[in-house]
């Protein structure tokens, strides 16, 4: 895997065209940012989707390949493309990267594909991402995203991954104790596949 420099031409053509496309003038990534299109009215979130489901049809993997080498911003939008889409054959890329955890909020979107991706395969991921970070309490990364991913697929192929960890003594309840402010785990995730897979 090559990583270009911030002036490279050719990551820059697809930044413009993938990751900065306004909407009200927020660029993708930031309605990709936690989720932010969520909180849209109906109108602004039904127009952002379709053209996130249109991008995530035009994009090449080796566009998205090109994405994934960026920083936080590109790797966040390209992860979500992926799942959108659901290009299964990017899990591993995706899996390694949310288990280096090595720049801030793009495991968000890592989490999200792999909860759509939804096979065991997935649910390893996340679980050694799960057994790797909620044993750091000083590391606040995308613990919520990965327990969120981890429960929709353990509600849609019937596993029961998570239940260890949200066991009274498990380490989720021992990570969030620790937090400053802990808050119980959600299935937020639910609801973005389901938004993923809308009518257009």
């Amino acid at each position: 895997m090559r990583f270009p420099r911030s002036s490279d031409p050719e990551l820059l053509d697809v930044i413009d065209r993938y990751v900065k496309p306004t909407t009200n003038d927020i660029g993708r990534y930031l309605h990709l940012l936690h989720a932010n299109f969520t909180r849209d009215d109906e109108r602004e979130r039904t127009a952002f989707l379709q053209s996130l489901r249109s991008a995530a049809q035009a994009i090449t993997d080796e566009e998205l390949e090109i994405l994934l080498e960026g920083e936080w911003r590109s790797r966040l939008t390209a992860a979500w493309l992926i799942g959108v889409d659901r290009r299964q054959h990017f899990r591993d890329v995706l899996g390694d990267l949310l288990l280096a955890s090595q720049l801030c909020f793009s495991g968000q979107g890592y989490c999200f594909a792999l909860a759509r991706f939804c096979t065991e395969e997935d649910a390893l991921y996340l679980t050694a991402y799960l057994e790797r970070y909620l044993q750091q309490p000083d590391c606040q990364y995308d613990q919520h995203w990965a327990i969120s991913a981890l429960l929709h697929i353990d509600s849609q192929a019937g596993t029961e991954h998570a239940d260890r960890f949200l066991a009274p003594a498990g380490l989720w309840h021992q990570w969030n104790d620790a937090q400053f402010q802990p808050s119980p785990p959600s299935r937020f995730i639910d609801e973005l596949c389901a938004l993923a897979d809308s009518p257009r």
